[in-house]
């Protein structure tokens, strides 16, 4: 994508700030106050690391109780859940969704009528069971210092990870009014530079003890999710909603393996 025809848009504010919490979670936030504008989304997404730091705080005190209760397995998947819980599985259902359609469609459009069916296949369910598997497995090897530490640089740098891939592709979806929203605008730099910074705060307590586990665990997830956009690219030509959040759950995927493999490996 381009940069150019941008919208005129004011600084990140307050406002966009709860549209991202409306948009990532299912926590009650009250109804805005104006009326939505057409770039409403792409805006709010200069603020969804910042909501992925909460998510993995709230994750990270799952695994806080869950790990004192039942061991480092059932503490891991508490914070699993926690994370899947709090944001209604939004990113887990694009996951399967995309799987299925990649997986099951034979033409472009035969992908995208997929992606918007509510049943799931075959694909989109072993997508999500080997998902699930792999960050309980991830989280479940660390020490429970590092495994919280990660869970919160995980959510915010996924979360980072699903704005660039919308920033740098095109949107491929047929709805006029989701198209407005994603495809006519693009963030720009101060947006980029807030998330960024969204991310660094995220990953500090994990840099401070292991940069080299930060670094790899970057490497891994952004490597997956690069692969995802990728795939996106040649099979239906840019990205969806459902994109972005197969792009999220495998830069966590490969974020926390990388991790692992640093730690405890």
């Amino acid at each position: 994508m381009t940069d150019s025809p941008q919208l005129s848009r004011p600084t990140p504010t307050l406002a966009q700030l709860l549209d991202a919490v409306r948009f990532l979670t299912i926590l009650p936030v009250p109804s805005a106050d104006r009326a939505p504008e057409p770039d409403w989304l792409m805006r709010a997404m200069t603020f969804f690391p910042v909501v992925g730091v909460g998510i993995g705080v709230v994750s990270a005190a799952a695994m806080i109780v869950g790990t004192s209760l039942f061991g480092p397995m059932l503490g891991a998947l508490l914070a699993v859940t926690a994370s899947i819980a709090l944001t209604g599985a939004f990113h887990e259902d694009g996951l399967a969704d995309t799987f299925d359609a990649f997986g099951g469609g034979w033409t472009v459009e035969r992908r995208l009528e997929i992606m918007k069916d509510s049943r799931i296949g075959t694909y989109g369910a072993l997508a999500l069971g080997i998902g699930v598997a792999l960050r309980v497995a991830a989280l479940s090897l660390l020490p429970l210092w590092a495994a919280l530490a990660a869970l919160v640089a995980c959510h915010a740098a996924s979360r980072g990870a699903s704005c660039l891939v919308a920033h740098r592709m095109s949107y491929a979806g047929n709805t006029a009014a989701m198209k407005a929203s994603y495809a006519d605008t693009t963030l720009r730099k101060d947006e980029l530079v807030l998330s960024a910074i969204a991310v660094g705060l995220g990953a500090l307590p994990l840099l401070l003890v292991s940069p080299i586990a930060v670094v790899i665990g970057l490497a891994a997830g952004s490597a997956l999710a690069a692969a995802m956009a990728g795939w996106a690219k040649r099979l239906i030509g840019g990205y969806t909603g459902d994109v972005l959040g197969a792009s999220e759950q495998l830069f966590e995927i490969g974020f926390l393996l990388g991790v692992a493999a640093v730690i405890a490996g």
